[in-house]
């Protein structure tokens, strides 16, 4: 199934909601969820064809959202907060530990388009042999197919949460056409989820991504206002190398000062300007190791 891009949305202003009976309908059968969910997933493709959402810092933030969830699953108490602070404030030579590593592996994922070769960067433990035999599993509507990846990984790894959810998200996206796989199913999931097989797998992904998309949608929205706020302030910066700042500003989740192609001092005046603009906004509350993003 191959959805067409509508090309004719480009004003964040204009950007249509989901609508309210997609989320607030009570749906108990297969059927009527499924719908529920493909209808979701059409208003979601709608906003990925948006000009101004910021595609690359939206399938980070949402690859942020996918470690949490899996995180979480695993038992772990590490929530957003640590997952941003295990990637970002690490010296060099530091090992990320378990939360950080399945954080990285998301980042890595939603970087290039969906493709064996990615997703074998991604899932290096798994031969681009098994990879490609999991996204090809099945045959059928896309949250099928999705399914039916995620249920064969888990068949016969049950502890590999990460690599099933991701490649069910690439089975989705292939199955609608999208360049870059969005990471939609973790968020949505429970942890008694993953224990599913058959149809009461595919209702169980069925729900989660009525749920899940709806956030995204909502997050897509205030992203593209904000990106469209932090454009329409750049030129009031002065330092040098701030257009290469905001341009990382553009597609990270989050940064700290460091990584700014600048001095440590400009780089913080600079931060610290861009939130007085409200532009970004400091993530972490601290006075020091700070972090910003849109």
């Amino acid at each position: 199934m191959i959805f067409t891009r509508d090309s004719r949305i480009s004003d964040p202003e204009t950007l249509p909601r989901m609508p309210a009976w997609v989320t607030s309908a009570r749906a108990e059968t297969l059927e009527d969820v499924a719908f529920l969910s493909g209808a979701a997933l059409n208003h979601l493709h709608v906003v990925l064809a948006q000009g101004d959402l910021p595609h690359a810092l939206f399938r980070d933030r949402l690859a942020l959202r996918a470690a949490e969830a899996c995180v979480a699953f695993s038992g772990r108490p590490e929530r957003a907060a640590e997952l941003r602070d295990v990637v970002h404030v690490l010296r060099p030579g530091d090992l990320p530990g378990p939360a950080g590593e399945t954080y990285l592996v998301w980042r890595r994922a939603v970087e290039r388009p969906v493709s064996i070769k990615a997703l074998g960067r991604a899932l290096p433990t798994f031969e681009p042999g098994q990879i490609a035999t999991r996204l090809d599993t099945g045959k059928g509507a896309p949250v099928t197919r999705a399914a039916m990846a995620l249920e064969a990984v888990l068949r016969e790894a049950p502890r590999a949460d990460v690599a099933g959810l991701m490649l069910a998200d690439a089975a989705l996206a292939r199955a609608l056409g999208w360049d870059h796989f969005v990471p939609l199913l973790a968020p949505g999931l429970k942890r008694a989820d993953l224990r599913k097989r058959g149809e009461d797998l595919r209702l169980a992904c069925h729900r989660a991504l009525i749920s899940s998309v709806f956030e995204a949608v909502r997050q897509a929205s205030d992203l593209a206002r904000r990106v469209t706020h932090l454009k329409s302030v750049a030129p009031k910066l002065r330092a040098k190398g701030a257009g290469d700042a905001v341009e990382m500003f553009l597609t990270r989740d989050a940064v700290a000062p460091s990584a700014l192609p600048l001095p440590d001092r400009a780089a913080r005046r600079l931060c610290d300007r861009l939130v007085d603009l409200g532009a970004v906004r400091e993530l972490t509350g601290r006075d020091t190791f700070r972090l910003y993003g849109v």
